[in-house]
């Protein structure tokens, strides 16, 4: 028992040493905050005060909230930005495309334009050709020929007769000398004999003449022609005539 005692009463002397050396170590805390807390500019006193107050910070969302806004900003700047190049984009593939689609049509148009040209151009050698074959068509140059030629005039300008009125009246007129000349009948005492193949007088060849053959009253085939219109105009044809007309 008395062991123990001594254990309790020496257990009770080191808890109030060491209760005493926490209250000095809290002291010596409590001094070295309350220098810490003072501002470096401010005057120290020795004196003890009230503990210090620990300064209350105060915070501010103004700076934040215009940081949000100017990255908004920005962000809407950027879209802008992409949504005008977009439309730039836009703008040059349309101006392309229509381009495209001018230059596209202007050749077409070309292509249809040679394609014309070349087919006007086929049909006047076609043309050409049809002329120069007919042209190229010999008569002979006799009797027969004349005939022949004066009514191939004749059909186109719808004249009418036929190879046997004609050759008739012919033998009969001049017996087929296209240089002969009446100088002795009523007109050429008037000053105006009959000429050529068909006997025709001056005056009734320039009336009757027509156009594409030669203004001459003894060529035969232009004799032929003019004779025979003017019997279509007085007789119907020269199928009509059997006498001087």
């Amino acid at each position: 028992m008395p062991k123990h005692i001594l254990t309790r009463g020496h257990s009770r002397a080191l808890t109030r040493h060491h209760k005493i050396a926490a209250a000095g170590v809290a002291a010596l805390g409590a001094a070295a905050i309350g220098f810490s807390a003072v501002p470096s500019n401010a005057s120290t006193t020795t004196t003890a005060e009230a503990p210090a107050q620990t300064a209350k910070v105060a915070y501010s969302t103004k700076q934040i909230e215009g940081v949000q806004a100017d990255v908004g900003s920005l962000h809407t700047g950027a879209v802008q930005v992409e949504q005008f190049a977009a439309q730039k984009k836009a703008a040059a593939q349309k101006k392309a495309a229509a381009e495209a689609a001018a230059k596209k049509k202007a050749a077409a148009e070309a292509k249809a334009a040679k394609a014309r040209a070349a087919a006007e151009s086929a049909s006047r050698s076609a043309e050409r050709a049809e002329v120069k074959k007919a042209t190229a068509q010999k008569y002979g140059n006799n009797l027969d020929g004349w005939i022949r030629e004066a009514l191939s005039i004749m059909k186109k300008n719808g004249i009418p007769g036929s190879y046997e009125g004609i050759h008739r009246n012919i033998m009969r007129e001049s017996s087929g000398n296209p240089k002969a000349i009446n100088l002795w009948d009523i007109n050429a005492q008037k000053g105006i004999p009959s000429k050529g193949l068909l006997q025709v007088i001056p005056p009734t060849f320039d009336a009757y003449h027509v156009k594409g053959t030669p203004k001459d009253i003894y060529d035969p085939v232009a004799n032929i022609v003019a004779a025979c219109n003017y019997a279509a105009d007085k007789y119907g044809t020269m199928d009509n005539v059997d006498s001087a007309y």
